[in-house]
């Protein structure tokens, strides 16, 4: 995955155009994954209404997670204008996380809708997705030589999540651990876009079965820029 930091202007965060499997994509410092040429947006992993799911469990988070990660897509599709969404599987974080939508959550995924396509890729915590969210359910999607689906299994043009990839390197004497996409060129591994979602290590053998050759890239999500390290110098 050949990756070069551009600087959008004050109007897009900075971002890298990668190449995969020999189309041209933006990975965008937010975590979505844009193809300018079909005018399509991809994000991965939303987790809406985990912090609801840990409430029924007796574990107490704020729950402002689905509002913060719609508000985050929202910025996202505004700035791309994109004609097609792909929410790359887990977009809710379990079977009935639908069910429980502030009516102001409802309205927001209604207006991100508008005037485009929008498929919701099924995912091991959402199977099942009701047609009352809008939009097209779908387990995969094929654009070209580009498929997309949730869970990756390591084949030549695919665009995946599941595995919610996140790095750890060492600089100026300390750790910092980031999300970040994960690719060898020929196929990817898109960062969890939900604000609680977690993340597991490219180190982790999971990551080893997806890619063949050991030369593969971490792109850390930074503040302002995504930083293209090598996975075999995370730690």
């Amino acid at each position: 995955m050949r990756a070069q930091i551009t600087d959008e202007g004050s109007s897009r965060a900075r971002n890298s155009i990668v190449e995969l499997a020999g189309v041209t994509l933006v990975a965008d410092v937010s975590g979505a994954l844009v193809w300018e040429e079909v005018g399509l947006l991809v994000v991965s992993d939303l987790h809406l209404e985990k912090g609801s799911s840990f409430a029924a469990r007796g574990v107490l988070l704020p729950p402002y997670d689905t509002a913060a990660t719609l508000g985050r897509l929202a910025a996202v599709v505004a700035r791309y204008n994109p004609r097609m969404v792909i929410a790359l599987g887990d977009s809710f974080h379990d079977r009935l996380a639908h069910e429980r939508l502030a009516c102001s959550d409802r309205e927001a995924i209604a207006a991100l809708q508008e005037g485009r396509d929008w498929i919701w890729i099924s995912g091991n915590h959402d199977p099942a997705l009701p047609d009352s969210l809008g939009g097209v359910v779908a387990t995969e999607v094929a654009i070209g030589p580009i498929v997309f689906r949730h869970e990756p299994t390591g084949v030549i043009g695919e665009i995946a999540g599941h595995l919610h990839p996140k790095a750890r390197v060492a600089t100026r004497g300390r750790a910092m651990e980031r999300r970040c996409f994960a690719s060898d060129g020929e196929r990817a591994v898109m960062p969890a876009f939900g604000a609680y979602a977690g993340g597991l290590s490219i180190r982790d053998l999971a990551f080893a079965k997806i890619f063949p050759q050991v030369g593969f890239m971490a792109y850390l999500l930074g503040d302002n820029r995504l930083h293209a390290i090598a996975a075999a110098r995370c730690c």
